[in-house]
């Protein structure tokens, strides 16, 4: 329940939430989300939930608000915005040029004086940052992954060998969109508080001489009353649900699943598939795989499966294994998506990319139903005991009592 001492690994900073809190009277929070939609935007929603209810929130801005109970006075949307006009760019430039619209309107706010804590997403926020900073505003941002350097291959923008007097003065107001590493990194430093959602994802900073004190653990939540059991089917179901990309690990399920050749088993795929997935899906495709494409209710896909498998190579904190979890499925994962399953109680983990373990893991709960049964009444307790979106808020008031505290 909120305010007790929660059974889960908690890296970094611990709650904070015995005694009378210290916690803002005006919080301004930004993210390039929209505020109540799925995935990020549910993060949004219960995070704008926790101030809103503290009755210390004074703006959220985000790119659109798709919910009801906090009043649209709370949140400048900016659905209608300038950027629209350079959709034609590519992706990275496009969505580079949003967050910093994103950023340079959260700044506008911060100059007012208004706001005494402010709360964003890293590579959403550095003018803010900067300005929080000249203003003395405690700061708080979230990781959504893990260090930008840590772990993840970087991806470079390709561009011209011309010499840089041969550039354009087009071509370099156009590369000024993109978000490069120095502004995250710069983020970090600037922020009074790190916010990250995993075990690995705060190992990223430790590993580059982060302090414990400015880290802070923030797990996920899912809704357990729409994530609940169901009833298992009687032929072995098991079921990934995600965009169906290889860094969620698809291409290593389905050549897990060719090897293995169950009878009387099938393999569900819920989630969007990109181009990077068809050729696995080609080569591998068995006629007890079902490619459902993307859901906006998972919750009745998960309920009447066996077992998730969601082999990712990194994540922040998948929100789908909380949610599958919830609904008692043990799951086949990796630590690079998270701190929901525990090897051997929950579900089973294995290492990104390892087929073997994969199949030998899929294989051994097809063979043992009690196994099944025994993992999946651990998951689910978990869930309710450590992972709800109650657990969530609670955890989030700590981390703005702490902030506070620490600029106080």
């Amino acid at each position: 329940m909120p305010g007790e001492t929660l059974n889960v690994p908690s890296p970094g900073v611990r709650s904070t939430s015995s005694g009378a809190r210290t916690l803002p009277g005006c919080l301004l929070y930004s993210i390039f989300a929209r505020i109540g939609g799925p995935g990020l935007d549910t993060d949004a929603f219960e995070a704008l939930r926790a101030s809103y209810r503290g009755r210390f929130l004074g703006k959220a801005i985000a790119y659109d608000n798709r919910q009801k109970e906090i009043p649209g006075s709370f949140i400048h949307s900016l659905r209608w915005h300038p950027v629209r006009l350079l959709s034609f760019f590519d992706r990275p430039y496009y969505y580079g040029a949003k967050k910093k619209y994103l950023d340079w309107i959260a700044s506008r706010h911060l100059e007012t004086g208004r706001y005494d804590l402010f709360h964003s997403w890293s590579g959403d926020c550095l003018r803010s940052l900067r300005m929080a900073k000249q203003r003395r505003i405690p700061s708080i941002i979230e990781i959504p992954t893990w260090h930008r350097d840590g772990k993840k291959a970087k991806t470079e923008i390709p561009h011209a060998a011309a010499s840089a007097s041969n550039i354009s003065a087009f071509q370099k107001w156009k590369a000024g969109l993109l978000l490069d590493r120095k502004r995250f990194i710069e983020e970090y430093c600037l922020a009074d508080l790190l916010v990250v959602l995993s075990e690995t994802a705060a190992d990223t900073f430790r590993a580059r001489n982060f302090p414990e004190e400015k880290l802070f653990y923030l797990p996920r939540g899912a809704d357990v009353d729409r994530f609940k059991p169901g009833q298992r089917p009687a032929k072995f179901r098991a079921i990934f649900s995600g965009a169906l990309i290889k860094r969620k690990g698809i291409h290593s399920l389905l050549e897990a699943w060719d090897r293995l050749n169950l009878t009387e088993a099938e393999l569900w795929l819920i989630g969007s598939v990109h181009d990077e997935a068809r050729p696995f899906l080609k080569q591998f495709w068995r006629d007890n795989i079902r490619v459902v494409g993307f859901v906006r209710d998972p919750e009745n896909y998960l309920s009447q499966s066996t077992v998730h498998v969601f082999p990712s190579q990194w994540e922040g904190s998948a929100k789908v294994t909380y949610e599958a979890a919830a609904c008692a499925l043990p799951q086949i994962t990796t630590r690079e998506a998270g701190d929901v399953v525990r090897d051997g109680v929950e579900g089973f983990i294995v290492r990104p990319g390892d087929v073997d373990a994969i199949a030998a893991r899929l294989e051994h709960l097809y063979r043992h139903p009690e196994v099944v049964e025994r993992m999946g009444k651990a998951a689910r307790r978990r869930i309710v005991e450590n992972f709800t979106w109650d657990h969530f808020r609670t955890r989030l008031l700590d981390a703005y009592e702490l902030a506070m505290r620490m600029t106080s």
